[in-house]
């Protein structure tokens, strides 16, 4: 697949049409390892998912980068692991990032995932070039045999490195973000991934991640509704009880009352017959 450069409009010059030329957009060199696809995936679905309903910027992955003409007719760089882009028209895709096509804008942020064949070129020549050429804020890189995560910020025009936080997290100011690990599992894989943290600390989710804990918050939810019924239920029983108790309880009392009226009345009617007559006021 390949992308076709467009005419160049520069004012006061004229128009520069630049030679019909096809830029390559993959260069048949699979990842390292399925870890190194399924991470870049993880990336850009958690911050998608994180900044979903925007369209104010872009995130890519393995995706090549062109930045000048010369390096157009002649790809000598492979792009990025993960890169992204604010402040730009994110509501479509694109196969490479062409930076004389996007107004000259450059990443704001790129992450390198190393590898034993990169690790040299991501920490020497790619960093010089993204710190001198790119200008790109900010810059991480990951090697995940060592776990150990990098990253710079650009001050004064050069790199410093990031202190990282007591978790050994790393704080991305491009993206109000942490960048630290997490175990668990992605795409059927247990392993170590690198992801993202909100400010709070809280895990930046994926899609799935996203619709499982709505689905156990809402099973939750009708769980505590259940209950809730339950205990309502309970007490309604309760109470239905303890009114059967009472009206059983006044039954009694007007049972025992209506046997003391006739034991009376027959006591009476004994005296009587014995001659013994009662006025109405005499108590036995």
């Amino acid at each position: 697949m390949a992308v076709q450069t467009k005419e160049i409009f520069a004012k006061r010059v004229g128009v520069i049409t630049v030679p019909a030329m096809e830029l390559p957009t993959e260069d048949g060199e699979p990842l390292e390892t399925s870890w190194h696809r399924s991470e870049i995936n993880l990336l850009i679905e958690s911050l998608k998912m994180h900044w979903r309903g925007r369209q104010d910027f872009y995130v890519g992955g393995n995706m090549f980068i062109y930045f000048t003409f010369e390096q157009a007719r002649k790809p000598f760089y492979r792009g990025p692991d993960f890169f992204v882009v604010l402040d730009v028209d994110g509501s479509y895709s694109r196969d490479a990032w062409v930076v004389w096509e996007e107004r000259g804008r450059y990443p704001d942020l790129i992450i390198e995932l190393l590898s034993r064949s990169t690790a040299e070129e991501d920490l020497t020549t790619k960093k010089d070039l993204y710190e001198r050429v790119f200008r790109t804020p900010e810059y991480f890189c990951y090697d995940p045999d060592m776990r150990v995560l990098r990253g710079w910020r650009l001050m004064n025009a050069e790199y410093e490195g990031i202190k990282s936080s007591e978790r050994g997290w790393l704080w991305s100011e491009r993206l109000g973000l942490w960048l630290g690990l997490w175990e668990g599992r992605y795409l059927e894989e247990y392993r170590v991934w690198l992801r993202f943290y909100n400010a709070s600390g809280e895990l930046v989710p994926t899609f799935g991640e996203a619709e499982q804990k709505q689905a156990e918050q809402e099973h939750q939810r009708a769980e505590q509704e259940h209950q809730r019924a339950e205990q309502e239920r309970q007490r309604a029983e309760q109470e239905r009880q303890q009114a059967e108790q009472e009206r059983q309880q006044a039954k009694q009392e007007r049972q025992r009352a209506e046997q003391a009226e006739a034991q009376l009345a027959r006591l009476r009617e004994s005296l009587r017959q014995q001659g013994v007559v009662l006025e109405e006021n005499d108590i036995l």
